[in-house]
């Protein structure tokens, strides 16, 4: 420094600038400790700026993502409340078929029970129409691939599509006989079907069995099932059953028929059988007097005191058939027939002298939660499956009851269906919502190291700033004292 000069004070420029050092310190600090943050704009520390912008950023996403998932629980939750109502109707219903179809109800009962089922049919589909979540529609068969960003990047989705619940479109999708209709009489001729020593001919309940095997395509996967020409609808479904755990179809069987009669003498061989082969059979013989109920009578009286053994049961229907049922599914088995009356069905007689022989086969029918394929007709069944729906289910009568407790299970396990989905989706999304809180705190930990302030380490160095700051001004005042001196030689 040069001594004895009055313009040039180098070391008040000295001071001064380290008293500009301190000030601008102890502003900064000052707004450290008044804010909290070590980073109040980006010309405190720029890397620091950038890494505290990107974890606010995924911050701010992260607790969104929570929220629209947790939004999406209640979504999913509204749409479950739904579906436990209606699988309470459905039990209801349920309920009435069994009662319905227990027998010994009067007509008049009957249709007052299915004024009851109406009613609970109606409210399915209400609550299937008039179930929504913040004006969107839940269960009409509307809510598909929806998709719920619970992440704070693109991508990170939990979809769900839900089906429609209404009646008309929940039941058991069946399968249903191939063109050319049920009992249908085929293999006529000598050594028939049934009987070596005469005349006979297959009546198939569902079309004519051919022998191959069937591809069954339903919603789990495919399979094959063999089938031979002269096998029990019994049989047939047995094999279908074996492999539903591949293709979530199962199957049941049933064997009827329904005779026309003539009046006149009448016997015959009366049995089982899961091929052409009679088995279980038992001696049928008498007098059919006339073509009705009382005529036939001693008829329908032998049959059903065999039932036990046979497994058939004889009834006359309301057009004077003679109706023969085997509930398992098992072929009926007539040989030897004889007399002056005559049983007909599909086309065919069965007379003394004539067609002497028969095989009833029954009607499997394919059932699934969902709709499949076939392959081709040899069980004589369509290709495609059918819905029978919830809303045509009709208890009035005995048999529409009989029919109504296999379409309510089954839409009974379509609902269960949805509810697992529905509750699978909210166990994922609360597990979501439960990492995202976990992630969130990850965040906000690691944005709290880059940006926070360490208030003891502020308060000491603030501190040491204002006795700096101090000092500077002191170094200042006496930086500027010996010019001071100077002025006295002007005196």
């Amino acid at each position: 420094m040069l001594s004895g000069v009055i313009n040039t004070n180098v070391n008040a420029l000295y001071a001064l600038n380290s008293l500009n050092n301190t000030t601008n310190a102890t502003n900064r600090l000052e707004q450290e400790l008044s804010s909290g943050l070590a980073i109040n704009s980006p010309a405190d520390n720029p890397a620091g700026y950038i890494a505290a912008q990107g974890f606010t950023a995924q911050l701010s996403g992260t607790n969104q993502a929570a929220a629209n998932a947790n939004q999406a629980i209640s979504l999913v939750q509204t749409a479950d409340g739904a579906i436990t109502q209606q699988v309470n109707i459905l039990q209801n219903i349920l309920s009435i078929a069994s009662q319905a179809a227990n027998g010994g109800q009067t007509s008049q009962q009957l249709a007052s029970l299915q004024q009851v089922v109406s009613q609970l049919q109606t409210e399915v589909s209400s609550i299937a129409t008039q179930t929504n979540f913040n004006g969107v529609a839940l269960i009409n068969g509307t809510f598909q691939n929806i998709n719920f960003q619970v992440g704070a990047q693109a991508g990170q989705t939990i979809g769900l599509t839900i089906g429609s619940t209404a009646a008309n479109q929940i039941g058991a999708y069946q399968s249903g006989a191939a063109a050319g209709g049920i009992y249908v009489a085929t293999g006529a001729g000598t050594g028939g079907v049934g009987d070596n020593t005469g005349n006979s001919f297959t009546i198939s309940a569902a079309g004519a069995f051919t022998a191959g095997n069937v591809g069954v395509s339903g919603s789990s996967g495919n399979a094959n099932v063999a089938v031979t020409q002269a096998e029990s609808a019994l049989n047939f479904a047995a094999g279908v059953n074996s492999v539903t755990s591949k293709t979530n179809v199962t199957a049941t069987a049933d064997t009827s028929v329904a005779f026309t009669v003539t009046a006149g003498t009448v016997s015959f061989t009366l049995g089982n059988g899961t091929g052409a082969a009679q088995t279980n059979p038992v001696n049928i013989s008498g007098t059919i007097s006339s073509v009705t109920a009382a005529g036939l009578a001693n008829i329908v009286s032998q049959i059903n005191q065999a039932t036990g053994q046979t497994g058939i049961v004889a009834a006359v229907d309301a057009n004077n058939h003679l109706v023969l049922t085997q509930s398992q599914g098992d072929n009926i088995s007539i040989h030897g027939f004889a007399g002056t009356g005559t049983l007909a069905a599909g086309g065919t007689t069965l007379a003394g002298g004539g067609t002497t022989a028969a095989t009833i086969q029954g009607l499997t029918t394919l059932q699934s939660t969902q709709s499949f394929g076939l392959s081709n007709t040899d069980a004589g069944l369509a290709v495609t499956s059918s819905l029978s729906a919830l809303s045509a289910v009709n208890v009035s009568t005995q048999a529409g009851a009989t029919a109504a407790l296999n379409v309510v299970n089954f839409a009974l396990q379509q609902l269960e269906n949805v509810g697992g989905q529905l509750g699978a989706i909210q166990q994922e999304l609360q597990a979501t919502v439960s990492n995202l809180q976990s992630t969130a705190t990850n965040i906000t930990a690691a944005k709290g190291v880059v940006e926070d302030a360490n208030i003891p380490q502020v308060t000491t160095e603030l501190t040491q700033q204002q006795i700096l700051q101090q000092a500077g001004v002191s170094a200042l005042a006496q930086s500027s004292a010996l010019q001071q001196s100077f002025l006295k030689l002007l005196q």
